[in-house]
């Protein structure tokens, strides 16, 4: 017996029929003799509703109107999988992020939470109620209604388990568990047992999709167990838990890829202080995210400089540096969006050499050009050319082992 904290997303809860195998998923749970709390998302496809129908008010809603319209979605399945429990006879209560405590800062759209308090739930849990929580909004200090960007549901759940100090966080989704590489283009892929927090923050971060990177971020900083499995079948999934001893026999634990990847390169610019920032800081100020740099220094006193962007705000992005080389006197701004990342990843990479021959003769092998590399402890990425991506994922997942 204990605190299990659930999520389902929107697949799980597309319909009603999905909603009623929820609730009979987490009835057992509750059988079992533990306290429960469910955190639910939108049903599939209904944010995206939303999100066209403001479209069609305007192309720019206000941000905090926006935040009201994209909650009632959440809204609605906490409210029918309550129903659903009580029609079962089991004692539910839902409640919408502001009910729940969980406060944010002010940055609609994309809010961060800041304390989530656990008086209200705790006080349900003691009378054994199931709280059904609306995953994916919170409220400001002025009360504002507040969402935490796509994916925020994982983020609420973990949260709201951290502050509770949860025995574990279950993400129930569509697939079952985490997998060594993208089944859809690896059919080798295998699904790991368990995988380490660093493993997963490097996996959210470089292209897979499985959890959001915010929640895997509260589940280290608070030592959250989280639990990723199928809310289709009962198999075990996979846990995603602090590093131990036996992660470093794999050298790579997994190959992500990242197609949502553009380049910019700048030409010619002077090489000289306070450039960089120059160059960056409008970047950052449009809250557009750069992920690799590479500069190269030209002779004469210049250098050539490279970044990418995610291929949605390429656009922005090359209009902002067209300006700035105008003003930093740059010769050229030009880039290109038929790029793509791939990357292995591994906390064996600590302790072992190599690695980096490996993947590099690899993509020689199949005559795959290099872009751009970036390193860290435990992951190497390489930007290559789109059209190449599946099949790098294929040879690199055979080369380091991950096929047996």
């Amino acid at each position: 017996m204990g605190l299990i904290v659930q999520k389902y997303g929107g697949t799980s809860v597309a319909d009603l029929e999905r909603i009623r195998n929820v609730a009979r998923r987490v009835a057992k749970t509750f059988d079992d003799g533990n306290d429960v709390v469910v955190v639910i998302s939108a049903m599939a496809g209904v944010t995206d509703g939303l999100m066209k129908m403001s479209a069609n008010i305007s192309e720019k809603p206000q941000k905090r109107e926006l935040d009201v319209l994209l909650a009632t979605g959440e809204q609605t399945t906490a409210a029918l999988l309550a129903m659903t429990l009580c029609a079962m006879n089991y004692p539910a209560r839902s409640l919408l992020g502001f009910q729940a405590e969980v406060r944010t800062d002010c940055d609609y759209g994309n809010a961060r939470i800041v304390d989530i308090g656990t008086d209200r739930i705790r006080r349900l849990m003691t009378g054994r109620t199931i709280v059904v929580v609306a995953g994916f909004q919170g409220c400001d200090p002025e009360g504002n209604i507040t969402t935490l960007g796509r994916g925020g549901s994982d983020t609420s759940a973990v949260a709201i388990a951290a502050a509770l100090k949860a025995d574990t966080c279950e993400i129930y989704t569509d697939v079952d568990g985490i997998y060594t590489a993208d089944p859809n283009i690896c059919p080798r892929a295998r699904k790991l047992k368990v995988i380490s927090y660093d493993e997963m923050l490097n996996m959210a971060s470089l292209g897979a999709k499985v959890l959001q990177i915010r929640s895997v971020g509260f589940a280290k900083k608070y030592n959250v167990p989280v639990h990723v499995r199928s809310s289709f079948n009962g198999e075990e999934g996979t846990m995603v838990v602090n590093e131990d001893s036996g992660m470093e026999k794999l050298i790579v634990t997994a190959v992500t890829h990242d197609k949502d990847q553009a380049r910019i390169t700048l030409k010619k610019v002077p090489d000289q202080p306070g450039i960089a920032a120059k160059i960056f800081t409008p970047i950052t100020e449009a809250k557009i995210v750069v992920d690799m740099i590479i500069q190269n220094t030209r002779a004469g006193g210049q250098t050539d400089l490279t970044f990418t962007v995610p291929e949605s705000d390429f656009p922005r992005a090359m209009e902002i540096e067209r300006e700035v080389a105008r003003q930093i006197g740059a010769e050229e701004v030009f880039g290109g969006k038929n790029i793509a990342k791939v990357s292995v990843i591994g906390v064996g990479m600590r302790n072992h050499s190599g690695v980096a021959s490996t993947m590099f003769n690899t993509l020689a092998k199949e005559n795959v050009n290099i872009i751009m590399i970036s390193t860290s402890e435990i992951r190497i990425s390489c930007v290559i050319e789109e059209k190449y991506i599946e099949l790098a994922v294929r040879v690199l997942h055979s080369a380091f082992g991950l096929d047996r």
